[in-house]
Protein backbone atom coordinates (compact mmCIF):
# COMPACT_ATOMS: atom_id res chain seq x y z
CA UNK A 1 0.00 0.00 0.00
CA UNK A 2 2.90 2.01 1.13
CA UNK A 3 4.99 1.66 -2.88
CA UNK A 4 1.05 2.48 -4.38
CA UNK A 5 0.89 5.49 -2.69
CA UNK A 6 4.53 7.09 -3.30
CA UNK A 7 4.31 5.86 -7.38
CA UNK A 8 0.96 7.80 -6.95
CA UNK A 9 2.10 10.79 -5.69
CA UNK A 10 5.18 10.75 -8.36
CA UNK A 11 2.82 10.34 -10.92
CA UNK A 12 0.62 13.57 -9.59
CA UNK A 13 3.97 15.36 -9.31
CA UNK A 14 4.51 14.82 -12.84
CA UNK A 15 1.55 15.36 -13.99
CA UNK A 16 1.34 18.61 -12.43
CA UNK A 17 4.42 19.87 -14.03
CA UNK A 18 3.81 18.54 -17.33
CA UNK A 19 6.63 15.80 -17.27
CA UNK A 20 6.75 12.81 -19.97
CA UNK A 21 9.65 10.27 -20.10
CA UNK A 22 9.24 7.54 -21.95
CA UNK A 23 10.79 4.97 -24.03
CA UNK A 24 10.55 4.86 -28.07
CA UNK A 25 11.31 1.98 -29.91
CA UNK A 26 10.27 1.41 -34.13
CA UNK A 27 7.91 -1.75 -34.74
CA UNK A 28 10.40 -4.36 -35.70
CA UNK A 29 10.61 -8.06 -35.09
CA UNK A 30 14.55 -8.22 -34.01
CA UNK A 31 16.60 -11.90 -33.83
CA UNK A 32 19.27 -12.74 -31.39
CA UNK A 33 22.07 -10.39 -31.76
CA UNK A 34 20.45 -7.71 -33.63
CA UNK A 35 20.38 -3.86 -33.11
CA UNK A 36 17.57 -2.47 -31.22
CA UNK A 37 17.53 0.98 -32.16
CA UNK A 38 16.05 2.54 -29.17
CA UNK A 39 14.89 6.47 -27.99
CA UNK A 40 14.55 7.64 -24.39
CA UNK A 41 12.56 11.04 -24.97
CA UNK A 42 11.74 13.38 -22.04
CA UNK A 43 9.22 16.43 -22.60
CA UNK A 44 9.85 19.23 -19.54
CA UNK A 45 7.70 22.41 -19.29
CA UNK A 46 10.22 23.17 -15.79
CA UNK A 47 13.43 25.03 -16.09
CA UNK A 48 15.74 22.60 -15.42
CA UNK A 49 19.35 23.06 -13.45
CA UNK A 50 20.63 19.77 -13.54
CA UNK A 51 20.03 16.54 -14.85
CA UNK A 52 21.03 12.64 -13.91
CA UNK A 53 19.95 9.83 -15.87
CA UNK A 54 21.43 6.04 -16.02
CA UNK A 55 20.86 3.07 -18.35
CA UNK A 56 20.57 0.68 -16.45
CA UNK A 57 22.61 -2.51 -17.25
CA UNK A 58 21.47 -5.97 -17.53
CA UNK A 59 22.31 -9.87 -18.32
CA UNK A 60 19.74 -9.87 -21.26
CA UNK A 61 21.42 -7.55 -23.35
CA UNK A 62 24.32 -5.25 -24.34
CA UNK A 63 24.27 -2.14 -24.97
CA UNK A 64 26.22 1.36 -26.18
CA UNK A 65 24.75 4.78 -26.56
CA UNK A 66 25.14 6.02 -30.11
CA UNK A 67 25.74 10.10 -29.47
CA UNK A 68 25.63 12.70 -26.95
CA UNK A 69 22.13 13.49 -25.27
CA UNK A 70 20.03 16.01 -26.90
CA UNK A 71 18.20 19.18 -25.76
CA UNK A 72 16.04 21.02 -27.97
CA UNK A 73 12.85 22.97 -27.84
CA UNK A 74 9.41 21.76 -29.47
CA UNK A 75 6.17 22.61 -29.62
CA UNK A 76 3.80 19.40 -28.79
CA UNK A 77 0.07 19.92 -28.53
CA UNK A 78 0.60 23.46 -29.07
CA UNK A 79 2.77 23.56 -25.81
CA UNK A 80 6.02 25.07 -25.54
CA UNK A 81 8.26 21.94 -24.37
CA UNK A 82 12.21 21.42 -23.81
CA UNK A 83 12.47 17.85 -25.21
CA UNK A 84 15.28 15.83 -24.17
CA UNK A 85 16.17 12.84 -26.06
CA UNK A 86 19.03 9.73 -26.03
CA UNK A 87 19.81 7.26 -28.77
CA UNK A 88 20.46 3.54 -27.59
CA UNK A 89 21.48 0.28 -29.23
CA UNK A 90 20.51 -1.96 -27.44
CA UNK A 91 21.52 -5.87 -28.48
CA UNK A 92 19.74 -8.75 -27.18
CA UNK A 93 22.05 -11.92 -25.73
CA UNK A 94 18.90 -14.45 -25.92
CA UNK A 95 15.64 -15.15 -27.26
CA UNK A 96 12.38 -14.49 -25.83
CA UNK A 97 10.82 -11.61 -23.54
CA UNK A 98 13.21 -8.99 -22.98
CA UNK A 99 12.08 -6.12 -20.26
CA UNK A 100 13.90 -2.62 -20.61
CA UNK A 101 13.42 -0.27 -17.56
CA UNK A 102 11.98 1.19 -15.72
CA UNK A 103 13.87 4.26 -15.79
CA UNK A 104 14.13 7.49 -13.65
CA UNK A 105 15.51 11.05 -14.99
CA UNK A 106 16.68 12.60 -11.83
CA UNK A 107 15.42 16.67 -12.64
CA UNK A 108 16.25 19.96 -9.91
CA UNK A 109 13.87 22.37 -11.46
CA UNK A 110 14.35 25.81 -10.85
CA UNK A 111 10.82 27.24 -8.78
CA UNK A 112 9.17 30.61 -9.38
CA UNK A 113 10.10 32.32 -6.04
CA UNK A 114 14.02 30.98 -7.48
CA UNK A 115 13.81 28.24 -5.16
CA UNK A 116 15.66 24.73 -6.43
CA UNK A 117 13.94 21.32 -6.05
CA UNK A 118 14.16 17.67 -7.18
CA UNK A 119 12.15 15.88 -9.22
CA UNK A 120 11.76 12.56 -10.37
CA UNK A 121 10.36 11.91 -13.71
CA UNK A 122 10.28 7.68 -14.28
CA UNK A 123 9.74 5.85 -18.11
CA UNK A 124 7.57 2.74 -17.50
CA UNK A 125 9.77 -0.82 -18.54
CA UNK A 126 9.15 -1.94 -21.83
CA UNK A 127 8.89 -5.46 -23.36
CA UNK A 128 10.33 -6.47 -26.38
CA UNK A 129 9.72 -10.02 -27.71
CA UNK A 130 13.06 -11.43 -29.86
CA UNK A 131 13.46 -14.11 -31.89
CA UNK A 132 15.51 -17.01 -31.94
CA UNK A 133 19.00 -16.78 -34.34
CA UNK A 134 18.05 -18.26 -37.65
CA UNK A 135 21.18 -20.91 -37.74
CA UNK A 136 23.49 -22.16 -35.39
CA UNK A 137 26.62 -20.53 -34.18
CA UNK A 138 27.81 -17.14 -33.03
CA UNK A 139 24.72 -14.58 -33.06
CA UNK A 140 25.83 -12.45 -35.63
CA UNK A 141 23.48 -9.78 -37.35
CA UNK A 142 24.72 -6.87 -38.87
CA UNK A 143 23.73 -4.03 -41.80
CA UNK A 144 26.89 -4.82 -43.73
CA UNK A 145 29.54 -7.32 -43.48
CA UNK A 146 32.73 -6.47 -45.37
CA UNK A 147 35.53 -8.88 -45.78
CA UNK A 148 39.45 -7.23 -46.46
CA UNK A 149 42.64 -9.98 -47.26
CA UNK A 150 45.78 -7.99 -48.28
CA UNK A 151 49.03 -9.94 -49.07
CA UNK A 152 52.26 -8.56 -48.92
CA UNK A 153 53.45 -10.58 -52.09
CA UNK A 154 51.99 -13.11 -54.60
CA UNK A 155 51.67 -16.04 -52.15
CA UNK A 156 52.36 -18.61 -54.76
CA UNK A 157 55.75 -17.33 -55.56
CA UNK A 158 57.50 -16.65 -52.88
CA UNK A 159 60.94 -16.06 -53.01
CA UNK A 160 63.51 -18.32 -50.86
CA UNK A 161 62.83 -17.66 -47.55
CA UNK A 162 60.51 -15.21 -48.02
CA UNK A 163 57.53 -14.42 -45.28
CA UNK A 164 54.05 -13.66 -46.60
CA UNK A 165 52.13 -11.69 -44.22
CA UNK A 166 48.34 -11.75 -44.67
CA UNK A 167 46.24 -9.33 -42.95
CA UNK A 168 42.11 -9.61 -43.16
CA UNK A 169 39.93 -6.71 -41.93
CA UNK A 170 36.35 -7.63 -41.27
CA UNK A 171 34.23 -4.15 -41.26
CA UNK A 172 30.46 -4.64 -40.13
CA UNK A 173 27.72 -1.82 -39.49
CA UNK A 174 25.44 -2.54 -36.48
CA UNK A 175 27.00 -5.02 -33.77
CA UNK A 176 29.86 -5.04 -31.84
CA UNK A 177 33.27 -6.22 -31.49
CA UNK A 178 32.45 -9.55 -29.56
CA UNK A 179 29.66 -10.60 -31.22
CA UNK A 180 32.09 -11.01 -34.29
CA UNK A 181 33.88 -14.90 -34.78
CA UNK A 182 37.20 -15.53 -33.27
CA UNK A 183 40.41 -15.13 -35.00
CA UNK A 184 40.67 -18.44 -37.59
CA UNK A 185 43.27 -20.80 -37.04
CA UNK A 186 45.57 -21.02 -40.12
CA UNK A 187 47.51 -24.24 -39.47
CA UNK A 188 48.95 -26.82 -42.52
CA UNK A 189 51.98 -29.92 -41.73
CA UNK A 190 53.83 -27.86 -44.39
CA UNK A 191 53.80 -24.46 -42.77
CA UNK A 192 55.00 -22.10 -40.15
CA UNK A 193 52.60 -19.60 -38.94
CA UNK A 194 52.70 -16.52 -36.64
CA UNK A 195 50.07 -14.29 -35.60
CA UNK A 196 50.28 -10.60 -34.84
CA UNK A 197 47.95 -9.37 -31.75
CA UNK A 198 44.20 -8.81 -32.58
CA UNK A 199 42.77 -5.24 -32.94
CA UNK A 200 39.17 -5.16 -32.25
CA UNK A 201 37.31 -1.55 -32.13
CA UNK A 202 34.01 0.07 -32.67
CA UNK A 203 33.01 3.96 -33.58
CA UNK A 204 29.56 5.05 -32.43
CA UNK A 205 27.42 6.55 -35.47
CA UNK A 206 23.85 7.91 -35.09
CA UNK A 207 23.07 4.69 -37.28
CA UNK A 208 24.73 2.75 -34.91
CA UNK A 209 28.19 1.23 -34.12
CA UNK A 210 30.81 0.71 -37.04
CA UNK A 211 32.97 -2.26 -36.22
CA UNK A 212 36.40 -3.15 -37.29
CA UNK A 213 38.34 -6.02 -36.86
CA UNK A 214 42.15 -6.70 -37.77
CA UNK A 215 43.68 -10.16 -38.10
CA UNK A 216 47.40 -10.35 -38.87
CA UNK A 217 49.90 -13.82 -39.74
CA UNK A 218 53.05 -13.98 -40.89
CA UNK A 219 53.35 -17.26 -42.95
CA UNK A 220 56.39 -18.83 -44.20
CA UNK A 221 56.25 -22.54 -45.88
CA UNK A 222 58.36 -25.47 -44.01
CA UNK A 223 59.62 -26.93 -47.65
CA UNK A 224 59.97 -25.88 -51.14
CA UNK A 225 56.39 -28.09 -52.02
CA UNK A 226 53.86 -25.65 -52.56
CA UNK A 227 50.01 -26.12 -50.77
CA UNK A 228 47.03 -24.36 -50.81
CA UNK A 229 45.49 -22.75 -47.25
CA UNK A 230 41.96 -23.23 -47.12
CA UNK A 231 39.16 -20.70 -47.38
CA UNK A 232 36.93 -19.74 -44.19
CA UNK A 233 33.46 -18.66 -43.69
CA UNK A 234 31.72 -16.31 -41.75
CA UNK A 235 27.60 -16.86 -41.44
CA UNK A 236 25.26 -14.00 -40.58
CA UNK A 237 22.38 -12.60 -40.78
CA UNK A 238 21.58 -9.42 -42.95
CA UNK A 239 19.39 -7.21 -41.09
CA UNK A 240 18.77 -5.29 -44.52
CA UNK A 241 17.05 -8.40 -46.57
CA UNK A 242 16.63 -10.42 -43.01
CA UNK A 243 17.90 -13.59 -43.95
CA UNK A 244 21.31 -15.28 -43.71
CA UNK A 245 24.18 -14.58 -45.86
CA UNK A 246 28.26 -15.67 -45.68
CA UNK A 247 31.03 -13.95 -45.99
CA UNK A 248 34.57 -15.81 -47.26
CA UNK A 249 38.10 -15.24 -46.67
CA UNK A 250 39.59 -17.14 -49.96
CA UNK A 251 41.36 -19.77 -50.17
CA UNK A 252 44.91 -18.72 -51.52
CA UNK A 253 48.26 -21.25 -53.23
CA UNK A 254 51.36 -21.02 -51.35
CA UNK A 255 54.92 -22.09 -51.68
CA UNK A 256 57.96 -21.00 -53.34
CA UNK A 257 58.44 -19.49 -56.86
CA UNK A 258 61.72 -21.71 -57.22
CA UNK A 259 60.19 -25.07 -56.38
CA UNK A 260 57.90 -24.56 -59.90
CA UNK A 261 60.70 -23.50 -61.44
CA UNK A 262 63.13 -26.16 -60.63
CA UNK A 263 60.04 -28.66 -61.91
CA UNK A 264 59.78 -26.92 -65.26
CA UNK A 265 63.31 -27.62 -65.91
CA UNK A 266 64.34 -23.72 -66.75
CA UNK A 267 67.69 -22.46 -67.17
CA UNK A 268 66.60 -19.29 -65.80
CA UNK A 269 68.70 -18.34 -62.04
CA UNK A 270 67.77 -16.18 -59.35
CA UNK A 271 70.14 -14.57 -57.13
CA UNK A 272 69.92 -17.50 -54.24
CA UNK A 273 70.46 -19.80 -56.67
CA UNK A 274 73.94 -17.86 -58.01
CA UNK A 275 74.82 -17.77 -54.68
CA UNK A 276 74.51 -21.50 -53.99
CA UNK A 277 76.23 -22.10 -57.57
CA UNK A 278 79.24 -20.15 -56.17
CA UNK A 279 78.96 -22.60 -53.15
CA UNK A 280 79.35 -25.62 -55.63
CA UNK A 281 82.04 -24.06 -57.40
CA UNK A 282 84.28 -23.67 -54.32
CA UNK A 283 82.98 -26.75 -52.85
CA UNK A 284 84.71 -28.23 -56.08
CA UNK A 285 88.01 -26.67 -56.55
CA UNK A 286 88.29 -27.58 -52.80
CA UNK A 287 87.53 -31.01 -53.93
CA UNK A 288 90.46 -30.62 -56.24
CA UNK A 289 92.81 -29.64 -54.00
CA UNK A 290 91.87 -32.79 -51.67
CA UNK A 291 93.20 -34.85 -54.53
CA UNK A 292 96.62 -34.43 -53.44
CA UNK A 293 95.54 -36.34 -50.20
CA UNK A 294 95.01 -39.52 -52.11
CA UNK A 295 96.95 -41.79 -49.99
CA UNK A 296 94.99 -40.75 -46.87
CA UNK A 297 92.77 -42.34 -44.75
CA UNK A 298 88.88 -41.12 -46.09
CA UNK A 299 88.15 -40.05 -42.14
CA UNK A 300 91.42 -37.77 -42.43
CA UNK A 301 90.37 -36.39 -45.71
CA UNK A 302 87.01 -35.39 -44.11
CA UNK A 303 88.63 -33.98 -41.67
CA UNK A 304 90.86 -31.38 -43.64
CA UNK A 305 88.01 -30.35 -45.92
CA UNK A 306 86.28 -29.28 -42.91
CA UNK A 307 89.20 -27.11 -42.11
CA UNK A 308 89.59 -25.59 -45.61
CA UNK A 309 85.56 -24.99 -45.55
CA UNK A 310 86.68 -23.06 -42.07
CA UNK A 311 88.94 -20.71 -43.63
CA UNK A 312 87.48 -19.71 -46.90
CA UNK A 313 87.02 -16.16 -47.39
CA UNK A 314 83.25 -17.14 -49.28
CA UNK A 315 80.22 -17.43 -46.56
CA UNK A 316 77.23 -16.76 -48.71
CA UNK A 317 75.39 -17.23 -45.33
CA UNK A 318 77.25 -14.23 -43.79
CA UNK A 319 76.44 -11.85 -46.76
CA UNK A 320 73.28 -12.32 -46.89
CA UNK A 321 72.80 -12.10 -42.47
CA UNK A 322 73.95 -7.91 -43.71
CA UNK A 323 71.46 -7.80 -46.36
CA UNK A 324 68.61 -9.00 -44.38
CA UNK A 325 69.52 -6.63 -40.86
CA UNK A 326 68.84 -3.92 -43.34
CA UNK A 327 65.20 -5.21 -44.80
CA UNK A 328 64.04 -4.40 -41.08
CA UNK A 329 61.70 -7.67 -41.43
CA UNK A 330 61.97 -9.41 -38.49
CA UNK A 331 60.66 -12.37 -40.07
CA UNK A 332 63.22 -12.62 -42.93
CA UNK A 333 66.05 -11.73 -40.44
CA UNK A 334 65.23 -14.87 -38.38
CA UNK A 335 65.56 -17.08 -41.47
CA UNK A 336 69.07 -15.54 -42.36
CA UNK A 337 69.96 -16.28 -39.28
CA UNK A 338 68.81 -19.81 -39.24
CA UNK A 339 70.87 -20.77 -42.12
CA UNK A 340 74.02 -18.74 -40.49
CA UNK A 341 73.81 -21.02 -37.76
CA UNK A 342 73.13 -23.84 -39.74
CA UNK A 343 76.44 -23.23 -42.41
CA UNK A 344 78.57 -23.32 -38.26
CA UNK A 345 76.65 -26.66 -37.11
CA UNK A 346 77.81 -28.13 -40.47
CA UNK A 347 81.55 -27.34 -40.14
CA UNK A 348 81.52 -28.59 -36.64
CA UNK A 349 81.62 -25.21 -35.07
CA UNK A 350 78.99 -25.49 -31.99
CA UNK A 351 76.20 -23.10 -31.44
CA UNK A 352 76.35 -20.56 -28.07
CA UNK A 353 73.33 -20.83 -26.45
CA UNK A 354 71.02 -18.12 -26.82
CA UNK A 355 72.34 -16.88 -29.60
CA UNK A 356 68.72 -15.90 -31.38
CA UNK A 357 67.28 -15.03 -27.87
CA UNK A 358 66.89 -11.31 -28.20
CA UNK A 359 65.60 -11.96 -31.99
CA UNK A 360 63.27 -13.97 -30.73
CA UNK A 361 61.69 -12.26 -28.19
CA UNK A 362 61.48 -8.64 -30.56
CA UNK A 363 59.16 -11.37 -33.02
CA UNK A 364 56.85 -12.86 -29.86
CA UNK A 365 56.71 -10.51 -27.44
CA UNK A 366 54.62 -7.29 -26.81
CA UNK A 367 54.95 -4.21 -30.19
CA UNK A 368 57.11 -2.63 -27.85
CA UNK A 369 59.94 -5.07 -27.49
CA UNK A 370 60.29 -4.67 -31.33
CA UNK A 371 60.61 -0.76 -30.85
CA UNK A 372 64.20 -1.59 -28.50
CA UNK A 373 65.45 -4.11 -30.95
CA UNK A 374 67.98 -2.69 -34.00
CA UNK A 375 68.97 -5.58 -36.31
CA UNK A 376 72.03 -4.26 -37.64
CA UNK A 377 73.28 -4.27 -33.85
CA UNK A 378 72.55 -7.47 -33.22
CA UNK A 379 73.81 -9.00 -36.56
CA UNK A 380 77.53 -7.03 -35.38
CA UNK A 381 76.96 -8.83 -31.90
CA UNK A 382 76.33 -12.08 -33.26
CA UNK A 383 79.11 -12.11 -35.69
CA UNK A 384 81.97 -11.70 -33.26
CA UNK A 385 81.26 -14.19 -31.67
CA UNK A 386 83.89 -16.77 -31.41
CA UNK A 387 83.90 -20.50 -31.97
CA UNK A 388 84.82 -22.77 -29.23
CA UNK A 389 85.19 -26.72 -28.70
CA UNK A 390 86.12 -28.52 -31.91
CA UNK A 391 87.07 -25.39 -33.80
CA UNK A 392 90.71 -24.69 -33.35
CA UNK A 393 91.01 -22.55 -36.48
CA UNK A 394 90.73 -18.83 -34.67
CA UNK A 395 91.43 -16.72 -37.85
CA UNK A 396 88.68 -19.06 -39.13
CA UNK A 397 85.97 -16.42 -40.90
CA UNK A 398 82.08 -17.37 -40.54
Amino acid sequence: MVIRLALFLVLMCSAAHGENLRLVVPDIHPVVGEMIPLTIRGEYTGRIALETLTFPDSGAYDWVQLTRDQWRNERVEGRAVKVFERRIALFPRHAGPVTIGPLTHSLTVVSSDGGREVLDVQAAPLTIDIAPFPAKGLPLAARSLIVEDELSTAPGKLLDGETLIRRVTLRAEGTLPHLLPPRPVIRQPWLISFTAPEIRKAKPTPQGPETTIVWEWHLRPKTGEPGVLPPFEISWFDTGTRGMRKAEIPAIPFGYASFSTNVAGTNRSSPSQNSAALGVLGAGLLTGLLSVFATASRRRGTAVLQVLKRCSPINPTRRKLKAAAKQHDLMVLRSAVERYLARRRELGLPDEEGATARLDQAIYDAPSASQTFYPQTFVRALLRRRPTGPAKGKNARL
